[in-house]
C-alpha cells in the first residue's frame, strides 16, 4: 500500500513539474509579439513620414511631347514649334505676373519671371510637354500643358522661387494642383518673390498697389532715418551687415543669409550682423 502511494505521489510531482516549465512560454510568446507590434508600429511610422513628401502623381510616368522653341513670351507662356506650326503654350495652373498686358502693363515681379522662365527653357536641352487630361487649348487657342525643361517642370521651378501663384484650376486638368498648392505654401511662408510684398499675390491676381503703398511707406521710414542716420544702411552693409529680415504676409520673422537660396530674391526689412543678432529680434531662419 505504502508503495502504491508513494509511486502516485512521485507521478504527481513529475506532472506538475512538466506542467510548470511551459509558463514561461506565453511570457516569451507575448514579448516577441509585443515586439513585432512595436515594430510595424516603426515600420508604419516610417512608411507615414516618408509619404508626407511624396504625391500620388510621382509615379506616373505619362507620355510627353518634345518640341522646339521658339521664344518665351511672358514668365507662364513660351512659343515652340508643335507638329509643324508655331503655337504658343500656356502652362497650366499657374500664373506670373504680367510684362506686356495692354490694360496691366508690367507687374511687380514681372520681368523677374519672364527672365528665369527665359534662362530654362534656353539652355534646356531638351524640351517637352504633357497634357492633362481635359482640353488642351485655352479660349486663345494656346496650347495647355505642363512644360519641361531637361525634365524640370516648369511650373514647379517657378512656384519654388516665389515667381508665380497657384491659378486657373479648372477640372479635369488638375494634376498636379496638391503639389503645387504645396510647394506655393512652402515659398508664401519664405516671404519669396511675389510673397514678399503683403496682399500683392492673392486668389483673384496681382495687386501692384499693395507694393506701391509698401514703397511709399518704406520711403517714408528711409527718409527719417537718413535724417537721424545718414546713410546708417549702407554703412552697416560695408561692415558686413549682410542678413535680410523680412516679414512675410503671416507675420512671422525670417532671415535670409547670403547663403540662402533665396537670398537675391528676398527684399529685406532690416539688416542683421549676425545670426545671433536676428535671432534676438525674434527672427528664425527659414525652413
Amino acid at each position: 500500500m505504502n508503495k502504491r502511494m508513494l509511486a502516485a505521489m512521485l507521478t504527481a510531482l513529475l506532472l506538475l513539474s512538466g506542467c510548470s516549465q511551459p509558463l514561461m512560454s506565453p511570457a516569451t510568446s507575448n514579448e516577441g509579439t509585443a515586439t513585432s507590434v512595436k515594430s510595424e508600429a516603426k515600420t508604419n511610422t516610417s512608411a507615414t513620414n516618408s509619404k508626407q513628401t511624396t504625391y500620388p502623381t510621382d509615379d506616373l510616368n505619362l507620355p510627353r511631347v518634345a518640341v522646339e522653341l521658339v521664344k518665351a513670351v511672358d514668365g507662364d507662356t513660351i512659343s515652340v514649334m508643335f507638329e509643324g506650326k508655331k503655337e504658343n503654350v500656356r502652362m497650366l495652373l499657374v500664373d506670373t505676373p504680367e510684362t506686356s498686358h495692354p490694360k496691366l502693363g508690367v507687374q511687380p515681379f514681372g520681368p523677374e519671371a519672364k527672365a528665369f522662365t527665359k534662362e530654362l527653357v534656353e539652355q534646356a536641352d531638351r524640351l517637352e510637354l504633357e497634357f492633362d487630361i481635359g482640353p488642351n487649348r485655352d479660349k486663345y487657342s494656346r496650347l495647355l500643358a505642363y512644360v519641361y525643361a531637361d525634365g524640370k517642370m516648369v511650373q514647379e521651378s517657378l512656384l519654388e522661387e516665389g515667381l508665380a501663384r497657384v491659378a486657373y484650376i479648372y477640372p479635369p486638368n488638375t494634376r498636379y494642383v496638391d503639389k503645387f498648392d504645396d510647394l506655393q505654401r512652402i515659398s508664401r511662408d519664405q516671404a519669396l518673390g511675389i510673397w514678399s510684398v503683403e496682399n500683392y499675390a492673392q486668389e483673384d491676381g496681382f495687386h501692384p498697389e499693395k507694393q506701391e503703398g509698401t514703397n511709399k511707406n518704406n520711403s517714408g521710414r528711409k527718409d527719417t532715418a537718413a535724417t537721424q542716420a545718414p546713410n546708417e544702411n549702407s554703412q552697416e552693409s560695408k561692415q558686413g551687415c549682410d542678413i535680410k529680415g523680412n516679414i512675410n504676409s503671416k507675420g512671422e520673422k525670417i532671415y535670409h543669409t547670403p547663403e540662402s537660396p533665396y537670398y537675391e530674391r528676398t527684399k529685406q526689412e532690416q539688416w542683421f550682423c549676425s545670426e545671433t543678432e536676428a535671432v534676438q529680434a525674434g527672427f528664425r531662419a527659414p525652413k
